[in-house]
């Protein structure tokens, strides 16, 4: 990835996710990631898994046990299956993102979308954007859903898929704690980007 320095830090060209797709990537410890939602209402779904041990991944359930809230912003920590700190939230311009619900796929599309054309969606995606880095599709877990607005009824459990209240050029910045293997998208399933499918803008400044 071509990088300009500019004075201590080394700061990478912004990338493109093309609308409906994904990639994979590594972070170093200390690098800063940048999601950046270019045109607003566009969801980004996020893995991390431990460049040194695929087996030890993002993890919602640990994460939410320790945050003790299921809306994460600004300072709060993204945990591994093992109770280690992968990525901490250091800037969040939108402050509503999920960890609830899994990446879409065609299983979810016949579910939800049953009239529509079946997508392989993020799950898809991200399979196989991680399958060179030694990981399979069933190790893919619950991404962090960047940008993705999901509010949960207090009193029935109810969740619901609204459209992002991000607006273009929202972002939302994580520090690695760890060297890391990252998979990112641009979402493929229409109720959670407001209908329409963007892209999305990252960007790594390196620790």
């Amino acid at each position: 990835m071509p990088v300009q320095l500019f004075g201590p830090v080394q700061v990478s060209d912004t990338v493109e996710i093309p609308e409906r797709s994904g990639t994979a990537f590594t972070l170093e410890q200390g690098d800063t990631l940048i999601v950046i939602d270019p045109r607003g209402e566009q969801v980004a779904d996020l893995l991390a898994f431990n460049a040194e041990d695929v087996a030890e991944i993002i993890s919602s359930g640990r994460t939410f046990d320790y945050a003790e809230t299921i809306y994460l912003t600004t300072g709060h920590e993204l945990y591994s299956n093992r109770s280690r700190p992968m990525l901490g939230i250091i800037e969040d311009t939108v402050g509503r993102h999920d960890f609830l619900l899994t990446p879409c796929s065609y299983d979810t599309f016949h579910h939800f979308y049953p009239k529509l054309q079946p997508h392989r969606g993020c799950f898809g995606n991200l399979a196989a954007a991680l399958e060179p880095y030694g990981i399979a599709p069933d190790m893919v877990p619950t991404a962090f859903n960047c940008f993705m607005n999901v509010p949960v009824d207090g009193a029935t459990g109810k969740l619901r898929v609204l459209p992002p209240i991000s607006k273009a050029g929202d972002h939302i910045a994580f520090r690695a704690h760890m060297d890391l293997i990252i998979g990112l998208t641009a979402c493929s399933a229409p109720d959670s980007n407001g209908g329409t499918f963007k892209p999305i803008h990252y960007r790594i400044e390196r620790g």
